[in-house]
């Protein structure tokens, strides 16, 4: 733990790029799932068709084979990308291809009659989703999603091996350093580190899926007069 502390400048700048890649990668995740979850429930099959590719592509690529492939491969297409935004981009393909699936199947989820009674209502396709369909589902959609969310979390540690100065990669150097310094490795206890901040980091979005959980549980409780 001393090693930490002696080089906790060095720490908290690989923590801080953890969180930023963390928080990069979850919101686009979302975004893209949310979008592309939708859009998968509308009745055009061409589009649908296509969402599914995408779906069944990348969830069919392990994690690491993503990154790789955009890391070494984006340059030979004349895409020039940082460690930063290559598995930005790799997890977040691979992200959305499984928040595309919870999604979808969170929303169809909801029973048909409440779909039919909000179109029988004149409401718009949007209101549709924002106002009947999209709080109804999400009971079903958070814990999956959050499981997702949790796993990607855990998955930015993938950066160390492209060159991206997260928390794993700060790890590794503070190894490597004291070694040559003075002899000893102190890997079992920065790896402990590590795995102590993750565990925080993944536990923290935990408990926030149970208590959204509990919140969204109580209109319906209500309703049941419990």
């Amino acid at each position: 733990m001393e090693f930490m502390i002696d080089n906790w400048a060095f720490v908290a700048k690989g923590l801080g790029m953890t969180v930023r890649l963390a928080l990069v990668i979850l919101l686009f995740t979302t975004l893209v799932s949310a979008v592309f979850g939708v859009l998968a429930t509308l009745p055009s099959r061409g589009l649908r068709l296509v969402i599914h590719a995408y779906v069944e592509l990348f969830r069919s690529i392990p994690l690491i084979v993503n990154v790789f492939f955009i890391f070494f491969g984006a340059p030979m297409l004349g895409v020039d990308l940082t460690p930063f935004a290559a598995v930005t981009t790799g997890l977040t393909l691979w992200g959305s291809a499984n928040g595309i699936e919870i999604v979808r199947g969170g929303l169809e989820s909801v029973a048909r009659h409440q779909w039919a009674s909000a179109w029988a209502l004149g409401l718009r396709p949007w209101q549709v989703y924002l106002h009947v369909i999209g709080p109804q589902s999400m009971r079903a959609i958070l814990p999956a999603y959050t499981g997702l969310l949790t796993m990607l979390v855990q998955a930015t540690s993938l950066g160390a091996l492209v060159g991206v100065s997260e928390f794993l990669k700060v790890g590794q150097v503070i190894i490597e350093r004291s070694a040559v310094m003075t002899g000893a490795s102190p890997a079992f206890s920065v790896y402990g580190t590590v795995l102590l901040v993750y565990f925080v980091l993944c536990s923290s979005l935990s408990w926030l899926s149970r208590y959204l959980e509990r919140r969204l549980g109580r209109p319906a409780m209500r309703a049941k007069g419990v």
